[in-house]
């Protein structure tokens, strides 16, 4: 069965935001990287080399790509999960809760009507929600996660979106941890990757849906402490237990394994480490098979 409400299905297409349609030049990356809290400033030519190998990864699986040409976005729109959810009905566009990125959804929409991709509505102001704040634990259940970039309006009016249509949110509260101007996100604390797998990284986790996840069947593996920076719990499943992380999480790759996972490991300095953006970030997929 194809269905865009999964995160873990066999990738049958996927939206990206190619490295260099993103940052564009060093010129760009140099106006920018400070102001968007980036570590360090990124190496525009090998930010190009990292995501060509990076993008391979979909083309070995035979994933219909979908990207997204150059826009007056800002570098972060090269984490382009976070402009847009993929539902049976069509895209949910977000509103950002980091102003400088409010142009993306506007530049998705822009490209829907060009490739006839169905769009179902948009989130609107008041309300603020991004894409790595949404998780699909099955196909008829979306975790939101309630954070400084998705807000009670935003989860209200996805609600209204999805409810009328048979999809179960699930409100889940994280909290302040590093405050408004860090990116923390649902998905930074939970990457699905089989139907009843999932890695997770506990400490920041509430009680309440850390024993959801159990008492729906899911095995957790840990993130351990010293590779959650290093971002070992954002890991994007390619189909069932065959999955993608940046390089540098060693202890997580072998925790991976034992449960059975194939893991590819990609090369993130430029492209990832530095605007802490992992594989789930830097895609939007759209459909899966399951």
């Amino acid at each position: 069965m194809k269905t865009c409400h999964s995160d873990y299905g066999l990738l049958k297409s996927v939206l990206l935001k190619p490295a260099g349609e993103a940052f564009q030049s060093q010129e760009k990356i140099a106006l920018e990287w400070k102001g968007l809290n980036y570590l360090s400033a990124v190496h525009f030519e090998k930010a190009l080399e990292e995501y060509s190998i990076f993008n391979s990864n979909f083309e070995s699986i035979g994933a219909q790509i979908f990207s997204l040409p150059a826009s007056e976005s800002s570098l972060d729109s090269i984490y382009c999960r976070d402009a847009a959810l993929a539902t049976d009905f069509g895209l949910i566009l977000c509103n950002m809760g980091k102003a400088a990125r409010n142009s993306e959804p506007l530049a998705i929409e822009s490209y829907c009507k060009e490739k006839g991709i169905k769009v179902l509505g948009k989130i609107e102001a008041p309300g603020t929600c991004e894409g790595g704040d949404m998780c699909w634990l099955d196909e008829k259940t979306l975790a939101v996660g309630h954070t400084y970039r998705t807000n009670l309006e935003g989860i209200q009016q996805l609600r209204k979106f999805l409810e009328p249509r048979g999809i179960e949110v699930l409100q889940v509260e994280l909290p302040h941890y590093k405050g408004p101007s860090d990116v923390f996100h649902l998905m930074s604390i939970i990457s699905p990757l089989d139907k009843d797998l999932a890695i997770v990284y506990s400490p920041l986790m509430p009680i309440y849906f850390r024993n959801e996840l159990i008492n729906r069947g899911f095995t957790l593996v840990e993130c351990p402490d010293e590779e959650f920076n290093s971002m070992g719990c954002n890991v994007l499943a390619l189909a069932p237990r065959k999955c993608m992380i940046v390089k540098g999480n060693p202890i997580s790759v072998a925790r991976l394994k034992v449960v059975g996972c194939e893991v590819i490991e990609y090369e993130g300095q430029e492209i990832s480490q530095k605007g802490c953006g992992g594989p789930t970030c830097l895609s939007r997929p759209l459909e899966r098979e399951i």
